[in-house]
């Protein structure tokens, strides 16, 4: 197993009628305020192509240095503001986080 880097995949679906302000939303706000945690390399949003019945609309990845500096995150004030901020901003309506995960790496492969 390789170690180093791991993600926190986060999927999501909001209401058709809301998903202008939830994209807008997702990408001027929450997610800056999530990169102020050092540890966090990066996030990738994606959006489900097709439409497979029952998966997430949206999936975000966010890249860590390390399982530590997840760890950290999880516990962080930046965190603890962005989930402030989303509570305020949604009132539990409109969009659902589906499921979250955290993955490590078991190997990568790249070409020569």
């Amino acid at each position: 197993m390789e170690t180093g880097r791991v993600l926190n995949i986060v999927a999501t679906e909001c209401e058709p009628d809301q998903e202008a302000k939830f994209n807008k939303w997702y990408n001027e706000v929450h997610i800056p305020m999530l990169l102020k945690f050092d540890g966090m390399l990066g996030v990738t949003r994606y959006k489900l192509i097709g439409g497979s019945e029952g998966q997430a609309k949206y999936l975000a990845l966010y890249e860590f240095k390390n399982q530590a500096s997840l760890e950290a995150f999880q516990k962080c004030d930046e965190l603890a503001a962005a989930r402030d901020e989303m509570a305020q901003t949604w009132k539990g309506k409109s969009f659902e986080i589906k499921w979250r995960d955290q993955y490590e790496p078991l190997k990568t492969w790249k070409k020569p």
